[in-house]
């Protein structure tokens, strides 16, 4: 998706006349929502400089320009690009990551970050060349035209404010990989960057290359479990781009530092569905195995454990091997202190306090799991709590870590990978389910394919047809009981719903996620968490409703075999607020990470018809904006 299309031409007269940023402020509000000050003072300022970048007789009139053009899969914009024609008549594009930096420190032992002045304090971030190499890689990989026209990528950063001194941070040695890649140009480096665009933009396209990339075919997603082996081969699988590259390249830091001085380190990663936190965690148990440091992966939702054994099997580790690494999170109760050199745990909202099937073993498992490990990194998302027994939170972390006199560092991961990149599916998502006020999204890019159906029916014919390549799945909240003498056979019907019927994921499979006859079942958060699909159909039961004014919760309406808030009556009995309040959350939480495993699209059929009306209702608003 494009904000501002047009010809270098028309670029030019529309800074010359003072318009073009009340032009892509215009489109922008459109496609994507409202802008801040800051992002509009940006324009104000960068795209005078490229006027003047531009201003000359050998750069095409008709080559083509597009400013905050959205990369495929992701939720990041490139600042500005140009298409055309080199002296070969090849396809060409440059892009150019736009700075209006005036200082920066380099970081040593972190690849390719640096520190500058953001948001008003000295903040990591990564190197401007890195940042434009890395945006260049992901068209690279997700935009199947990019490689079947043969279209070359030429990235670079234009610093225009900052002044390069001959010892300059940026061009220190250590980010010679990128930019070499990348060229940094800054304030006295204009001529140079006019020569670096004409040296790849001979001729105009007429914005033909533009078209063409935009509409262009995009690779289905990369999933974690389909890339797994190869991850850990050492290949980098997957482009970590900007704060994913910042809290992998502390972790690692932090991780060395505590195998040479044995001090105890705690890193805790916050970031919502489709961040990356699952892909960064993977990342790190290689890197860091590689250094040769005893690294283990933790979760405690067993099915993402179960789908990488799959996925694993027959290749070069053994299952021993394979189950050695990837461990449970109640196999720390009688660890000794510092028995490892770095515990990875993704998902650690999922944490219990007590261990073992009658919870009965150990103290608490955050508290074991740092005791354990000289470094400890946290993968967390509060809004995936989804039982009673769910433990795991950001306080509890800090009070062990504190404990223990940890050094403790946090950081969050924005940018999304999943629901086809779009934060404003996630934002809208929260401010639906009434999980936190968001601000209003009636208007913003809504590309990711979410539609409500009137049937059950309707919900399994269209999964059952975008299940192509056995990435579609049907789901469905706790409000039906799995009927014990058919939990193994998928003919037994636990969800009935007027003429519908299905049955819930059988007992006999703990690889339902991608198991080839799984399309004939219904999954449930157990199943799911953790993973991820290209498409799902979501069953929204009678536990959500709304009720005129607002979305309300019922635990009333859960199965009677449901585990996830096993304990509520009782607590109800005693403190009522306080198991309405839980009981609200879970069951939010739980259709929030329903809605959220699929990577193109999700559709839902919801039994509550003043909810159905609700959500269209929803849609409608973010419809008039497109």
């Amino acid at each position: 998706m494009i904000v501002y299309e047009a010809t270098k031409e028309e670029f030019i007269d529309s800074v010359f006349s003072g318009s073009i940023t009340d032009e892509i402020y215009d489109i922008y509000q459109q496609k994507i929502g409202k802008s801040g000050k800051s992002q509009i003072r940006s324009w104000e300022n960068s795209m005078q400089y490229m006027y003047r970048i531009l201003e000359d007789k050998e750069i095409p009139d008709d080559c083509g320009v597009a400013i905050e053009f959205t990369i495929p899969t992701t939720s990041k914009r490139i600042d500005f690009i140009l298409t055309g024609l080199n002296q070969f008549e090849d396809d060409s594009v440059v892009i150019i990551e736009l700075k209006q930096w005036g200082s920066a420190y380099k970081v040593p032992g972190k690849d390719g970050v640096v520190k500058t002045i953001l948001g008003g304090a000295l903040r990591e971030t990564t190197h401007p060349s890195y940042q434009v190499w890395s945006y260049a890689s992901l068209i690279k990989n997700f935009n199947q035209t990019v490689e079947e026209d043969e279209i070359e990528l030429y990235p670079c950063a234009y610093l225009h404010n900052y002044d390069f001194s001959d010892d300059d941070p940026l061009t220190d040695e250590i980010y010679k990989p990128y930019f070499d890649e990348a060229p940094l140009y800054g304030k006295h480096d204009a001529l140079k960057l006019r020569n670096f665009i004409k040296k790849y933009i001979k001729y105009g396209d007429n914005s033909d290359i533009l078209l063409r990339i935009d509409n262009g075919k995009i690779r289905p997603s990369k999933k974690l479990q389909d890339n797994l082996a190869s991850m850990l081969e050492g290949n980098k699988e997957f482009v970590m781009i900007d704060e994913q590259k910042i809290a992998y390249e502390l972790a690692i830091k932090m991780a060395r530092e505590s195998y040479i001085d044995d001090k105890k380190r705690v890193l805790i990663v916050e970031g919502g569905p489709g961040t990356g936190k699952s892909v960064v965690a993977i990342n790190l148990l290689v890197d860091i195995m590689q250094d040769d440091m005893l690294s283990l992966y933790v979760t405690k939702n067993s099915a993402p454990r179960e789908v990488f054994f799959e996925k694993l099997r027959g290749g070069k580790y053994s299952l021993n091997y394979l189950k050695n690494l990837f461990k449970g999170s109640g196999s720390f109760t009688s660890s000794k202190s510092n028995e490892f050199d770095a515990i990875i745990v993704d998902e650690a909202h999922r944490l219990n306090k007590k261990s073992g099937m009658y919870n009965n073993l150990g103290e608490n498992q955050v508290k074991e799991i740092i005791n354990a490990a000289k470094f400890s990194v946290f993968f967390i998302d509060k809004h995936q709590r989804v039982t009673l027994k769910d433990y795991g939170s950001i306080e509890a972390i800090y009070e062990f870590a504190k404990e223990f006199d940890a050094e403790i560092e946090h950081i969050k991961l924005e940018s999304q990978f999943r629901c086809n990149g779009s934060d404003g599916y996630l934002s809208w998502l929260n401010d639906v389910l009434e999980i936190e006020e968001t601000a209003n999204f009636d208007g913003f890019d809504f590309d990711y394919d979410f539609r409500v159906l009137d049937s059950p029916g309707e919900l399994k014919d269209l999964i059952f047809k975008k299940n192509s390549n056995n990435n579609a799945r049907l789901l469905a909240g706790y409000c039906w009981d799995w009927i014990k003498e058919g939990k193994n056979n998928t003919y037994v019907h636990d969800i009935v719903i007027d003429n519908f019927e299905m049955s819930w994921n059988l007992g006999n499979s703990k690889t339902w996620a991608i198991d080839e006859n799984s399309i004939n079942e219904i999954g449930c958060i157990h199943t799911s968490q953790g993973l991820e699909f290209d498409y799902v159909g979501v069953i929204i039961g009678n536990d959500l409703r709304f009720d005129g004014e607002k979305i309300v919760t019922d635990f009333e309406k859960r199965a009677k075999t449901d585990q996830s808030l096993r304990g509520i009556k009782k607590m109800y009995k005693e403190n009522p607020k306080k198991a309405i309040e839980l009981a609200d959350e879970i069951i939010k939480n739980t259709y929030r990470t329903l809605m959220t495993r699929g990577m193109k699209g999700c559709y839902i059929y919801c039994e509550d018809m003043l909810l159905e009306s609700y959500i269209k209702d929803k849609i409608k608003k973010i419809n008039q904006f497109k």
